[in-house]
């Protein structure tokens, strides 16, 4: 009886010291249009989707995060802050893996949604 109890404990604690031990890395990523900048609480609203299939993420940007921007076309990319985002920039930032599910690892500006869409005749 008392190997049974064991060997089930056992079982049950095995798993969650295996998750434990494995390191934390970025799960998902989303690539959208900025809809709300909190720089206070350290939060931005990502716009995202085609659609039907639209959808509104709320991004966690902790202080150690840096935002580099790849919108200003310069081959050295520059890092700028929170402030510097703006209404309808498009970011790509990848999250996840922290203890809060949407706490972002990495972030880049790669355009505006004001600068339009030039076409080439």
């Amino acid at each position: 009886m008392y190997r049974t109890a064991v060997l089930y404990s056992v079982l049950l604690i095995a798993p969650a010291a295996l998750t434990a031990q494995q390191p934390t890395v970025p799960h998902d990523s989303v690539r959208g249009a900025i809809r709300a900048v909190d720089v206070g609480a350290r939060t931005l609203d990502v716009s995202t989707g085609v659609g039907y299939a639209l959808r509104v993420v709320r991004l966690q940007l902790p202080a150690s995060a840096t935002i580099t921007d790849l919108a200003g076309g310069n081959a050295q990319p520059d890092t700028i802050g929170l402030a510097q985002l703006k209404l309808g920039d498009v970011v790509h930032a990848q999250f996840g893996g922290h203890a809060a599910s949407f706490v972002i690892y990495t972030i880049e500006r790669v355009g505006s949604m004001a600068a339009g869409v030039k076409s080439t005749p």
